[in-house]
């Protein structure tokens, strides 16, 4: 049965992208179908499997080291604040991400970091249809971030059409940047991290060739990286660990402001109808909960994780998910999965703005699309909790 609900989520998928298509005779099938089998693969080994376990675990013991790491920093700064016993939000999930983002610049610095990128993108390139550009921008967001992988290509931004400025942002939407993967792996499962990363990468040039098909000529084809200026290493490694401790502090600003807005409005909502906000998205998104595989009587709990994903962001939505007790497995597997990616009404003013500060004229195109840009990444990852789903 839950193979029949997968090809029926899947089939729903590709036609709610399908009608919303800006031209669908331009549409390539034989790169969609190589990439929709490479996602299958993909999430059976690194779901299934003694290999992908392995991998995972690699994986995830790099971060737990780098997390155990971070503390030593942590408690050194902040060590007695915290009661004892407890362990604040802040100080265990955000403030790590300063030590990633200053290992990430030392990775750029020493030019590790571009090589892998430029490469692993020429290569997926040859799978998609697409051109080195936008394969080149896929795999940079997914290590840089989404708004510090355009200041990358910002040599090109503004000689862009907008079917593949829309490309460019949609990749850096369906993905998330590694500097704080490791706050994801502290609130869910390190597996089904690793998995959405994979299958996110794969996922948004599936969903924007047909959501946003075109072809790129050979002239068109160019990558052009933009090399940051030169610094000391310590110039960069102090302009990387700030930038890294900007990041938690909005993450921590987005979060006060949402959970308690969200309180606000669940509490309005109770009193009114008798049924919180969460709860009425909850029904909203149900449908598209069940199709990814979970079970009909869990839907609408994770309906609304999903919505609250989208409303607000994916660490409020994780931390419900985290007190969400009642759920099978299989259901915080599936939602997990669909909860790591930046889509979410914030990320299209993020974008956006990014691109208007490298070019004023794009950053208005691109907030334009927003809306768009927000439904293409959605699809995204409903499409990755699908194939998770089947194997899990």
């Amino acid at each position: 049965m839950k193979y029949v609900i997968a090809i029926i989520g899947l089939l729903a998928v590709f036609g709610l992208t399908y009608i919303t298509s800006k031209d669908r005779r331009n549409i390539r099938y034989r790169p969609l179908v190589q990439m929709i089998v490479l996602q299958v693969i993909l999430a059976f080994l690194l779901l299934n499997t003694s290999v992908g376990e392995f991998l995972i675990r690699g994986f995830a013991s790099i971060f737990e080291s780098l997390l155990a790491y971070a503390a030593e920093g942590i408690n050194f700064v902040f060590g007695g604040i915290a009661n004892e016993g407890q362990a604040p939000f802040f100080l265990t999930v955000l403030l790590p991400i300063v030590v990633i983002s200053a290992l990430i610049g030392i990775l750029q610095y020493t030019k590790i970091l571009p090589f892998i990128i430029k490469y692993i993108g020429l290569v997926l390139s040859k799978v998609n249809g697409m051109g080195k550009l936008e394969s080149y921008n896929a795999v940079a967001s997914a290590i840089l971030g989404q708004s510090e992988v355009f200041i990358s290509v910002k040599k090109q931004i503004g000689l862009l059409p907008e079917r593949r400025l829309y490309t460019l942002c949609a990749s850096a939407m369906s993905t998330v940047s590694m500097s704080i993967v490791g706050a994801y792996m502290t609130m869910i499962e390190p597996r089904y991290v690793v998995t959405a990363l994979v299958l996110n990468l794969f996922g948004g040039f599936i969903i924007a060739s047909i959501l946003n098909p075109y072809r790129v000529s050979k002239e068109e084809d160019i990558l052009e990286v933009q090399e940051e200026g030169k610094q000391s290493f310590f110039e960069m490694l102090g302009e990387y660990i700030m930038d890294g401790f900007k990041v938690a502090i909005v993450v921590a600003a987005m979060l006060i402001g949402f959970v308690a807005l969200i309180a606000l409005v669940n509490g309005i909502f109770g009193s009114v109808f008798g049924i919180t906000f969460q709860e009425l998205l909850g029904y909203v998104f149900a449908p598209f909960a069940f199709l990814m595989g979970v079970p009909w009587k869990e839907a609408v709990d994770a309906g609304s994780i999903m919505a609250t994903k989208m409303v607000a962001n994916e660490f409020v939505a994780m931390l419900d998910l985290s007190n969400m007790t009642t759920l099978s497995p299989k259901t915080v597997g599936i939602v997990s999965i669909f909860l790591v990616s930046f889509a979410n009404f914030s990320s299209i003013g993020i974008i956006a703005g990014a691109v208007k500060g490298l070019h004023e004229k794009q950053g208005n195109v691109v907030a334009r699309f927003g809306l768009r840009l927000l439904y293409g990444a959605t699809m995204v990852s409903v499409l990755s909790a699908i194939v998770a789903g089947i194997f899990l």
